[in-house]
């Protein structure tokens, strides 16, 4: 975590049984973050300023803009009103126009600005079979993230988006104010180092909306393990995309919503 990702700022605590007390916290640093595609402007992401790269990249994955091999380079430029990223393409390279925007995408929403139903809500790629994993790793991945989230446990106002091997060992994971943005770091980050997602899982400390759902079907990830309840559309998008939906996810039990066939039951490894 860098310090570029907070600040502190003064409050008054107020307690019903004390006294008005001025104390300082520590806040998560938001800020205007304008994507652009080979110089052209896209949208304006509200996001925490670190990573930004990784940002851009995982954003190109999951929404379909093109793969993470066309993009040849990711330039950062900081300016007074925020922070300008620019993914440049090869040449030659015919991305796929994304999702066009009149908004700025608010760190609370993946889909701020869109302008047409059917850009809302697209067709999903299948997810392959992947891998499967033991009911017991979710509750021991959900406790190693708890451990890795340093701008959440200092802030206490970010989510966060892991990636863990079939047996609970965490690989990366990306902080953001935005649950979007932090799974669109995660993405990057995994692009960029040539981490297949389909030999894992994913785990998200957030609600589960579709395009969680489907942020996770881009990336090729067969599992989605959410802190809180998903959707209705979330789960029937998960069954589209054939990924297994895990929700309401805590250190004691899970929901399965779709998918359940990878997750293995312990009396089954006995037999």
């Amino acid at each position: 975590m860098s310090r570029s990702a907070i600040a502190p700022r003064p409050a008054v605590q107020w307690r019903a049984d004390q006294a008005a007390r001025p104390f300082e916290r520590i806040t998560p640093r938001e800020t205007a973050v304008g994507l652009s595609f080979d110089g052209r402007p896209h949208t304006v992401l509200m996001a925490t300023p670190e990573n930004l790269g990784e940002l851009a990249l995982g954003f190109v994955v999951t929404e379909g803009v093109a793969k993470a091999g066309d993009v040849t380079a990711v330039s950062i430029k900081e300016e007074e009103q925020g922070v300008l990223v620019d993914v440049a393409f090869a040449p030659g390279v015919l991305a796929r126009k994304a999702r066009p925007r009149n908004l700025e995408g608010r760190s609370s929403c993946g889909l701020c600005g869109v302008q047409r139903l059917a850009d809302a809500v697209r067709p999903l790629p299948a997810v392959e079979e992947g891998v499967c994993i033991r009911h017991e790793a979710i509750p021991i991945a959900l406790a190693a993230l708890e451990e890795q989230q340093a701008l959440g446990r200092l802030t206490r106002a970010t989510h966060a988006a892991a990636f863990f091997t079939p047996e609970a060992e965490l690989v990366l994971v990306r902080e953001d104010v935005g649950r979007h943005n932090a799974l669109d770091k995660l993405a990057g980050a995994m692009a960029r180092d040539g981490i297949d997602a389909a030999s894992g899982f994913v785990v998200v400390t957030s609600r589960c909306s579709f395009e969680m759902v489907e942020k996770t079907a881009r990336m090729g990830c067969p599992i989605l393990v959410a802190v809180s309840a998903p959707t209705d559309l979330a789960v029937a998008k998960a069954d589209e995309a054939g990924i297994t939906l895990v929700a309401l996810a805590r250190s004691d039990g899970h929901a399965v919503f779709a998918g359940g066939k990878r997750l293995i039951e312990a009396q089954a490894e006995l037999v």
